[in-house]
């Protein structure tokens, strides 16, 4: 630990087994360094507002020595086997592994998820690294046929180059796995900045990718409470040939357009708001489990989070006693202080933003089933709340919610159906419940997403392509398709053969 922390902000979690996790500084070049001018901004927990400690706020000057270094290690790095990346990771994904508990805690303690939660995300992580190191020893390319005798064609795939990585809050040690792992595994540098509500997540698994013998260049991150200087440095830089970026639509949209100045391939994962059908044919019981789970993961703090629920009317009824029974018995409270079902929003003004969505949908005719405002426990918890008599004109209706509140809309027919689910500009993920499977391949083939939760609700692993269309972006993380994202292919034509 090279920093001083706050215990008292965390008062009932176990001491972390190696405190030198806990880091305070950006990694350049396989150092450790200060801001410029020794400046620091600090990390909260949201549970009770009080500072964890103090992180290095980095500026442009930083950000550019980050591609300065990343730049000169590709040069060698790009040259390395699959099977020696393959290693780096590997020993990166044991040390996570054997530090899950720890880095579970810290996420906690910075983030507000349950500890159950976290340490279900350090799984689903440390899965990406494990993934990417298998799949970068299987980075094939092709032989082509050629129409020309005494001529051979191959297509051969080489890493893009320096990635620039910017990684969310919300899930702040998956999504920081999800992208560098295919990133080293294809042979790219990166240079990264995490969230500045959540770094020391993103900052212990740089440290143990450290331990893990990784070399100095190849991986460099800093944090900053000046995102735009650093973003716009990067942008700028034409050594930087790849941006990945998982937050909002409009700052993606931004990204986008700066990165046009200098032809930068983008992945972009971006907002969603994603429908949940429920036919009447459908299991009930693995209907209500299923939306809980899509629901309520991280207190509803996920892109892929139910966001609006339809309920064909035959069941509308059943299924709304259901899920109010399933939403009061849910717990509220910190992981400092227990076990329980749902923590803290990120922060108060997230707690306002629900506070708003609610009055909105009462003035607008909704019925407050269950919850419905701030949580006595404090100013960034939000009670879980169900809401029926839903009309297409509120806000719950045609906004990413991130939040607990599950807003539930009746359906007539299948017709209609799909035609609210793809009334949005976002198609990052939807869901479905009905035993017809005629039905259930019809609607998943109509729904405008990139992913499809058929008669599931918890659809997020490393082996399955995760991404969206229309406003929800471009670009797959995760399974044999997340290299692609981070390799050139580039097409040889050898004559003379015959």
């Amino acid at each position: 630990m090279n920093e001083a922390v706050n215990t008292q902000s965390n008062p009932g979690l176990l001491k972390l087994e190696r405190p030198e996790l806990i880091r305070s500084q950006a990694f350049i070049n396989g150092q450790w360094i200060d801001a410029s001018g020794g400046a620091k901004f600090p990390v909260t927990n949201p549970a009770d507002g009080l500072t964890i400690g103090q992180v290095a706020d980095c500026d442009a000057s930083v950000a550019r020595a980050a591609v300065d270094a990343a730049a000169t290690a590709f040069e060698s790095y790009k040259k390395t086997t699959g099977k020696e990346r393959a290693a780096y990771l590997r020993r990166w994904f044991d040390l996570v592994i054997q530090n899950a508990e720890d880095l579970a805690k810290l996420m906690s303690w910075e983030q507000g998820k349950p500890l159950a939660e976290a340490r279900a995300e350090i799984a689903y992580g440390a899965g990406y690294i494990e993934w990417f190191a298998e799949e970068a020893k299987r980075s094939y390319g092709d032989v082509i046929p050629t129409p020309v005798p005494g001529r051979k064609i191959l297509a051969l795939k080489e890493p893009v180059g320096v990635a620039a990585i910017i990684t969310p809050w919300n899930f702040p040690m998956a999504m920081i796995a999800r992208k560098f792992a295919p990133a080293l595994a294809a042979g790219c540098t990166v240079v990264a900045k995490p969230a500045g509500e959540t770094p020391l997540s993103a900052l212990a698994l740089i440290y143990l990718a450290e331990q893990a013998g990784i070399p100095a260049g190849i991986l460099n991150i800093l944090t900053t409470k000046r995102s735009g200087d650093i973003s716009a440095a990067w942008m700028a830089d034409e050594r930087v040939r790849k941006i990945s970026f998982t937050g909002s639509t409009a700052v993606g949209k931004i990204l986008a357009r700066d990165a046009a100045a200098t032809m930068k391939r983008m992945s972009m994962e971006l907002g969603g708001d994603a429908p949940f059908i429920v036919f009447d044919d459908c299991d009930l019981d693995s209907a209500v489990d299923g939306l809980m789970k899509a629901k309520f993961r991280n207190a509803g703090q996920a892109c892929i989070a139910a966001n609006r629920v339809y309920v064909q009317d035959g069941i509308h009824g059943e299924f709304v006693s259901r899920i109010e029974a399933k939403v009061r018995a849910l717990s509220i409270g910190a992981a400092a202080e227990g076990v329980f079902d749902i923590g803290p929003l990120i922060h108060a003004k997230a707690a306002g933003e629900m506070a708003a969505y609610m009055e909105d949908a009462i003035a607008r005719g909704a019925d407050v089933r269950v919850g419905g405002k701030v949580h006595e426990r404090g100013a960034c918890f939000f009670e879980p709340t169900v809401l029926v008599n839903i009309r297409p004109d509120m806000k719950v209706s045609c906004n990413e919610i991130f939040g607990p509140i599950v807003p539930i809309m009746r359906f007539s027919t299948e017709e209609e159906a799909v035609r609210l689910a793809n009334d949005t500009p976002y198609g990052l993920a939807g869901y479905l419940y009905t035993k017809d499977s005629a039905r259930m391949w019809r609607v998943a083939s109509a729904l405008q997403t990139g992913l499809v939760g058929a008669n599931e609700g918890a659809i997020s692993t490393e082996v399955a392509p995760f991404g969206g269309v229309k406003e929800s972006g471009y670009g797959r993380e995760g399974s044999k398709y997340g290299l692609a994202d981070y390799e050139n292919i580039k097409y040889l034509c050898v004559g003379g053969l015959s």
